[in-house]
């Protein structure tokens, strides 16, 4: 983003405007943290803003402040669509294709407000009149924080704004662990700290509140998990039938792709998850070091993301898309080595 991009959002948000902002289908806490920041942000400014979510998130994001105001497109169309209509300023937050809003995208191509990006992902598609993409940052919610910053309204954050952005760091961020996550990242939510982000109690609001069934399901996922050592890889997979036995709720396999990346000598770990109704195996790939899932789930998997995080989807039957996992590693196998 220029410094006449900056001049020129700043004359944009001299006067109220109108203005939605939107994440990606199935916010994760990145999502829901940004869009959150942005918007109490920007209301603090006087403006009328409203976020719209393409659908549903985990419930462990549903006590953030101002959570309680977002629109879901899924369940609410004709209201959400409304909005979109005559929004003056759109602000897409998370993701960088707007075919990651899944049904919303057909309005927001439509929708003659000005568009705003702001997102980490690579390969940024064409849709924004005013671009922040950054491949390098931890998250989309750092992002807002200096994008406020290139506002030079840093002053203006407070508790609530604070909160969300530490939500949307942290769990991007893997609590802090990932290779992502620079020292100018703990300068920042160090001054969230200071301006109201209650650490503690934000890490035990998403990752304290576990149901029984949750972490059944954990187990069961932990039970399935395979290492195929030769190529440095652990994959775990899950039925519909065993979602259905454990109550599976939106959320309750979130990082549970991490445990295969834990284990000693594994670069490359996988998550597959069978979703009958959607006639899908929904996919989560992490790594470490130099292994560059986005790739792999591009080529693949009809995905992307970051070099070490990413996801992807097969419409091949559960047992056919590991099949097919499985046959790829040995033509990675002097990169996982």
């Amino acid at each position: 983003m220029t410094n006449n991009d900056i001049k020129e959002i700043k004359q944009l948000l001299e006067t109220p405007k109108r203005i939605i902002i939107v994440p990606h289908k199935n916010p994760d806490g990145d999502a829901i943290g940004s869009i959150l920041g942005l918007f109490h942000y920007l209301k603090s400014k006087g403006h009328d803003v409203v976020v719209i979510a393409p659908n549903d998130y985990p419930d462990f994001l549903k006590w953030i402040p101002g959570e309680d105001t977002i629109i879901r497109h899924e369940s609410d169309t004709v209201k959400a669509n409304a909005f979109i209509d005559t929004a003056e300023l759109i602000f897409t937050l998370d993701f960088n294709s707007l075919n990651r809003t899944g049904s919303m995208e057909p309005n927001l191509v439509a929708a003659k407000g000005i568009k705003i990006m702001i997102d980490h992902h690579q390969q940024p598609k064409e849709y924004a009149k005013y671009v922040y993409s950054d491949i390098s940052m931890c998250s989309t919610s750092e992002m807002v924080y200096h994008f406020i910053e290139m506002l030079d309204d840093v002053k203006a954050i407070n508790k609530d704004i604070a909160t969300s952005l530490y939500v949307g760091i942290m769990t991007d961020t893997g609590s802090f662990s990932f290779n992502s996550t620079t020292s100018t990242t703990h300068r920042v939510v160090a001054d969230l700290i200071d301006k109201g982000a209650n650490n503690a109690q934000i890490h035990s609001n998403v990752y304290d509140t576990n149901t029984f069934s949750r972490t059944q399901l954990l187990g069961c996922a932990l039970n399935n998990l395979k290492v195929i050592p030769e190529y440095k890889t652990a994959y775990i997979s899950l039925t519909q039938d065993e979602l259905n036995t454990f109550n599976f709720k939106k959320g309750d396999t979130e990082g549970v792709v991490n445990y295969g990346l834990s284990i000693e000598n594994v670069v490359f770990a996988a998550i597959f998850i069978e979703h009958k109704k959607e006639g899908v195996v929904k996919i989560s790939l992490r790594s470490k070091g130099d292994f560059d899932v986005n790739d792999f789930a591009r080529n693949h998997f009809n995905g992307g993301g970051h070099l070490n995080a990413a996801g992807g989807r097969s419409e091949l039957s559960l047992k056919d898309t590991l099949e097919k996992f499985i046959s790829l590693l040995p033509n990675y196998s002097k990169d996982l080595k």
